[in-house]
């Protein structure tokens, strides 16, 4: 059987235990920045490569960008911050 997050969530909430997921848009790291994903990029038509449908005007967002988002959700800032998908994906899932 599979149980998400929320499930999760509900059921680890008794002993202060949140449960939450980060959900990035492509990162400029190794798994996005490889000839396989590049010769698929090009291969798009008209795109160039360079656009990858986020909402904001920014091709790939960095890794720090996703770490900055996880020390947030980690932080006493948000302590009461659970069962939810974060997506850090520059309005992607927005468009």
């Amino acid at each position: 059987m599979r149980h998400g997050r929320r499930t999760w969530a509900h059921w680890l909430a008794p002993y202060d235990i949140r449960v939450n997921s980060v959900h990035p848009a492509g990162a400029n790291t190794p798994m996005v920045m490889n000839d396989a994903v590049a010769a698929l990029f090009a291969d798009a038509p008209a795109s160039g490569g360079a656009d990858v449908g986020n909402l904001l005007n920014v091709g790939l967002i960095e890794a720090e960008d996703v770490s900055n988002a996880i020390a947030w959700l980690v932080s006493d800032q948000a302590r009461y911050v659970t069962g939810i998908a974060l997506p850090v994906d520059a309005g992607f899932t927005a468009s």
